[in-house]
């Protein structure tokens, strides 16, 4: 019998996305054509010294690395490095001709892009789920903003493929298919998250994006800046306090097993966390 896909599985469960954004502060971008394997970097065909040159630059700068391309066909031409300071909200790029040269360049100086970039994981090498659910995401965004978009290595999550980040925000959704993709650009070009598919923003830890999520649902609030955390506090296991401008939101974990390994590539089930708002309290002197 052919076992289920993870996306499948999850989507049957209806595991939830909330709260469920790695976290990630800075990302390192590489353009490298052609199949990535497992591991992207290890298994690209880049040379070994500029393989573990980029490696040490991102272990550095305490960036994410990840391989990237343009969907479709894979042109010849100059390779772009990118930078982007999710903290910073800010982009720039760098390029060379010889892929030799990407261990000399230094994206975080590079030119300054002040556009959205698309990142959707098509990493087929990891989990089958993000390419056979990445790709058509990815063609579709690509011809809804033609030249923003790229194909990337894993991101996290392959069972909520395909996934899409946002960048520089680093704004992560999940479930999105080609029928969607063009209208979450077009929601984000509003300033808005798109909340049925929005799994979180990854310079937040996961109870704050949870908490975020229970007061934008409440007050119908879409806005990618909305409901700003000042402190998260753990108060006791699996629950924290979460405050925003004049409220504090108590969030909890639960935890369930799943019914079958979380992705295609590993072999036994394993726990599910999703979030509850325990309760919603104003601050003294604030109003909620």
């Amino acid at each position: 019998m052919t076992r289920e896909r993870c996306a499948q599985a999850r989507r049957r469960r209806g595991d939830p996305l909330v709260g469920t954004a790695p976290p990630v502060r800075r990302w390192l971008l590489v353009e490298q054509p052609g199949p990535w394997g497992p591991q992207p970097v290890p298994d690209s065909a880049l040379p070994a010294p500029v393989k573990a040159a980029l490696v040490a630059r991102a272990a550095d700068l305490g960036a994410r690395l990840l391989l990237i391309r343009p969907p479709g066909r894979w042109p010849e031409g100059p390779r772009r490095c990118g930078y982007a300071d999710s903290v910073a909200g800010t982009l720039r790029w760098a390029s060379c001709d010889d892929p030799a040269d990407l261990p000399g360049l230094d994206p975080t100086t590079g030119v300054l892009d002040e556009e959205p970039l698309y990142l959707v994981c098509a990493h087929g090498g990891h989990d089958a789920c993000c390419a056979v659910l990445g790709r058509p995401a990815a063609a579709a965004l690509a011809a809804a903003r033609p030249g923003r978009v790229w194909e990337c290595s894993h991101l996290g999550g392959d069972r909520f493929a395909g996934n899409v980040v946002v960048l520089p925000e680093g704004l992560y959704y999940g479930d999105v298919t080609a029928d969607a993709a063009a209208g979450l650009a077009d929601a984000h070009d509003k300033g808005l998250i798109t909340p049925d598919l929005f799994r979180g923003r990854s310079t937040l830890p996961a109870p704050a994006q949870a908490a975020q999520h229970f007061a934008r649902l409440r007050d119908g609030v879409a806005a990618i800046g909305s409901y700003p955390p000042r402190e998260v506090v753990r108060v006791g296991h699996e629950v924290w306090d979460v405050r925003f401008d004049g409220e504090v939101l108590r969030v909890r974990a639960v935890f369930e097993r799943s019914d079958t390994p979380l992705t295609c590539a590993a072999t036994v089930p394993a726990a599910i966390r999703s979030f509850e708002l325990v309760s919603a309290r104003a601050e003294p002197g604030g109003a909620p």
